[in-house]
Formats: C-alpha cells, structure tokens, sequence
C-alpha cells in the first residue's frame, strides 16, 4: 500500500486525509459496513466523517483494487481489503453468524461453471446462506 499515493494520482485522484483514513479502518476492522468505518473513524478523528464521504472513499479504493465488498445479507455491503479476499462467507439464517470458507472448497463449483457455462466465477465476493452447525442441531 505504499504507492497508493501514485496509484491514486494515476487515476485522476488524490490521497486525500478521509482516503487514507478510510482505507487504515477497513485494515484494522477486517470486515466492516460503511456505518462500522464511520464510527471506526469518528472515534480516531478529531471530527466525525459523513458517511457520503466514507461511500465516496470505497468506491476510490475499490476502482484501484484495493478493497472488495461482499453483501453479506440483503442490507449493506461489508468491505475488506482485497489481500483479503481469500475466503467465501457462510452466512447463518437463523442465527446470523458469519463464518470464512477457504475458497478452495469451491473450486469444482467454479470448475463445472466454467466447463458447463464458460462462465468465470469470482466466489470471494460470494456470501453462502444455510444453517450452522448449532442451528443445524437445535433444528
């Protein structure tokens, strides 16, 4: 991440103070909704920071590569560096937990897509739903 100054200004941007801040949040939080890096933020800054300007800054580092989001639910994404993206999220619908699944697991899945559809999937912005193993016992 030290040439994102470079990188910025090669496409047309700025490291801007909010960008810079923005981006250290996503790091230290590892998965988080643009409400979570508002607060992340505000509590490290001396002002809080709109959450236009949060939205603003993810959609400059995700043109740059530098994070992905992945919907989790049917609310707001969750963002998380792109070096990050080495998993598959499995959502519980009864209980809400969020698990990681290494991308492996899903490699004969995005094996037929490709043999049967000619189809590249990308499963690490994927969010898997189902039952966890507790839910799955209490069932």
């Amino acid at each position: 991440m030290s040439d994102l100054g470079t990188r910025l200004r090669a496409a047309g941007r700025r490291l801007t103070p909010q960008r810079q801040q923005v981006l250290d949040a996503v790091e230290r939080l590892g998965h988080a909704t643009p409400e979570q890096i508002v607060d992340a933020v505000s509590a490290q800054a001396d002002a809080p920071m709109a959450l236009s300007t949060v939205y603003r800054s993810l959609e400059a580092l995700q043109e740059l590569g530098l994070v992905t989001h992945t919907h989790v639910d049917h609310r707001v994404p969750s963002y998380h560096l792109t070096t990050h993206a080495t998993h598959i999220h499995v959502v519980c619908r009864e209980c809400g937990s969020v698990d990681e699944a290494p991308v492996e697991v899903a490699q004969e899945f995005v094996a037929r897509l490709d043999g049967s559809l000619g189809f590249q999937a990308d499963v690490t912005h994927a969010a898997i739903h189902g039952l966890c193993r507790t839910c799955r016992k209490q069932s």
